[in-house]
């Protein structure tokens, strides 16, 4: 197991855009309008795909990497049927943090860029911790 990926490392991640991955298929009721593209948070999710790759070769039995942060730029619009893909590049540490620069593009062009900081975690600890919040968030009412 490494510690950390080469500095420069990419992986990229590619999907054709269906779709439950559209903007117009995340409205929470009839009043949420959005429209028939590739949603910005699917190309989150795209970008964190990626990045989380780069990460596998560091992770111990029992850990995976979750996002932190995002900062995001989604400049151009994809469309049904089109592949997008991300390509995330390891730009290094910051703390316990893993930094990449992520860019998304289709068959046109750039769509989108990110930065992006992600932290190995146990997973047994996290979903306790979150079980915990939540329980704790209960009782107080």
């Amino acid at each position: 197991m490494i510690t950390e990926p080469t500095l420069n490392s990419t992986v990229s991640a590619e999907l054709v855009v269906s779709t439950s991955d559209l903007a117009s298929a995340l409205p929470l009721d009839s009043s949420d309008a959005f429209p028939a593209v590739f949603a910005t948070a699917r190309l989150v999710a795209l970008m964190e795909i990626a990045s989380a790759r780069l990460l596998r070769p560091c992770l111990a039995p029992g850990q995976l990497s979750v996002g932190v942060s995002v900062e995001i730029t989604h400049s151009a619009p994809t469309p049904l049927g089109a592949t997008v893909s991300a390509t995330a590049r390891y730009v290094g540490r910051d703390g316990k943090l893993f930094a990449f620069e992520v860019v998304a593009s289709d068959a046109a062009g750039e769509v989108g860029r990110a930065t992006h900081k992600r932290a190995i975690v146990d997973v047994e600890r996290l979903q306790s911790s979150a079980s915990r919040r939540i329980a704790a968030a209960s009782n107080s009412q």
